[in-house]
């Protein structure tokens, strides 16, 4: 299998519609340009941008703060064609939640070693389908499930989760997930007795966490589980730190505090020559700054206290606009009701080659999706100036638990997501110096990446 001398695996051109940057030309200029095309079609259906060069910066940035942690990137965060050939084409490999997000990670030509089962809870249908596509590496956090696998699968190599402090996190899950502590000598025990192979030990703990010290308590809780494991005569080969991993907002600076902490403490706890393999389990870190997402303004009203109707006028401090938008909490911004740590929106006018004054006027505003539903609501008493109907609304930073998490209700439509790539960032992923071909749209695909 070549790789580039960065480390990236070659790939193979097939059909893909990646929009190469070239020419100076830059992700606001895609933006624009969409804009404009959609204009005079009367298409004002809401899409994204999504950067290729973002994850592949974030790769890097990983590949430096946690040298000795192979990530295998969460499927269910964003499921996109695009995304998913492109943590391929990194060698990165795959957390899979369902047999269907196999067959997805499968069909674009991952090996099965490279894929984690990492659901504690499965359907025997699916258990069986991992089975017989060689999916062996799978997770667990109870009797039952020990079962289920033993029947089901029972060549599987298993890492029990184990349930570990996330009270400092924003979405926390051991609540849901993971064996506790003082449970885990008896289920390994019953493991031996069903004849299960126990190769590790997987932990997460929660996304937006907000203090390091949970990493490094949790891999303490590990090395226990180890040693424990260990004295039962299993051949511990595995630990996987789960994810959780975020770097814009408030996280802004948390990945690299955090990869500090995490790094001594699998020093101490697992040393470099302990002979155990270090994985994890990161989504959002990958794709959050990945996607911009771009709607339309389609409706508007102006709402004045009833107290000062007459009164009521532009300089009115009770006038309050709202806005409707064609995507919302049912769509591409379901974080605002589920995803704690990512609740805080905030859209922006896109005004091409028109620079907003400091000293133009906003009001209070509402910003409410499409739907029928008074819960799709985007926000409120939010002070922006005022929009018209056929303005654009842009938003930074919609790459996680989006495109994967949107419904059609009502029959809107879902975002469409146009990708692109820097020709520079293309090359390496290509290896191609100079490119077969300088057009805009390429005709190249991460679809069949290797050349053996």
């Amino acid at each position: 299998m070549n790789k580039n001398e960065l480390g990236v695996h070659v790939l193979s051109p097939k059909n893909c519609d990646i929009d190469i940057l070239d020419n100076g030309r830059t992700v606001k200029d895609v933006i624009d340009n969409k804009i404009k095309e959609l204009g005079p079609v009367d298409n004002e259906e809401p899409f994204y941008v999504a950067n290729l060069d973002s994850m592949y910066e974030r790769h890097l940035r990983w590949l430096a703060n946690l040298p000795r942690v192979k990530p295998f990137y969460a499927v269910k965060c964003n499921n996109t064609a695009a995304v998913l050939r492109m943590m391929s084409a990194l060698d990165i490999g795959f957390d899979c939640a369902s047999k269907g997000e196999i067959q997805t990670a499968l069909s674009l030509g991952v090996t099965p070693h490279k894929i984690i089962y990492a659901h504690t809870t499965k359907p025997m249908s699916h258990i069986k389908y991992a089975c017989a596509h060689g999916v062996d590496m799978m997770t667990f956090d109870n009797e039952d499930e020990l079962l289920k696998m033993s029947l089901c699968h029972p060549k599987a190599k298993l890492v029990l989760r184990i349930a570990v402090d996330d009270s400092k996190s924003l979405v926390k899950l051991s609540s849901k997930f993971g064996a506790r502590l003082v449970s885990v000598g008896k289920l390994l025990e019953r493991a031996g007795e069903l004849g299960s192979e126990i190769i590790g030990v997987s932990f997460h703990v929660g996304s937006g966490c907000t203090g390091g010290s949970a990493f490094k308590q949790a891999i303490a809780d590990a090395r226990q589980v180890f040693d424990i494991a260990n004295l039962l005569g299993f051949q511990m080969r595995l630990l996987d730190i789960g994810g959780g991993f975020s770097a814009i907002g408030d996280f802004q600076g948390k990945f690299e505090e955090f990869s500090v902490i995490i790094n001594e403490a699998l020093d101490e706890f697992f040393p470099p020559d302990c002979g155990v393999q270090i994985i994890a389990e990161p989504g959002r870190y990958y794709v959050e700054s990945a996607f911009t997402l771009a709607a339309n303004v389609f409706a508007k009203r102006v709402i004045f206290d009833e107290m000062d109707e007459d009164n009521g006028g532009e300089n009115s401090p009770d006038r309050i606009m709202m806005y409707y938008l064609n995507d919302g909490v049912y769509g591409s911004m379901s974080c605002i009701v589920f995803d704690p740590a990512h609740s805080n929106l905030e859209p922006y006018l896109h005004r091409v080659n028109i620079k907003p004054s400091r000293h133009m006027r906003k009001y209070r505003s509402v910003i409410w999706g499409p739907t029928c539903d008074c819960i799709d609501k985007i926000t409120d008493g939010y002070w922006i100036p005022e929009l018209h109907v056929g303005d654009w609304l842009l938003i930074d930073n919609m790459g996680a638990y989006s495109v994967s998490v949107s419904t059609d209700f009502n029959s809107f439509e879902r975002a469409h997501v146009y990708t692109v790539v820097t020709a520079e960032t293309w090359r390496l992923l290509c290896n191609q110096k100079p490119l077969l071909s300088v057009k805009q749209t390429c005709s190249y695909s991460l679809t069949k990446y290797f050349v053996c």
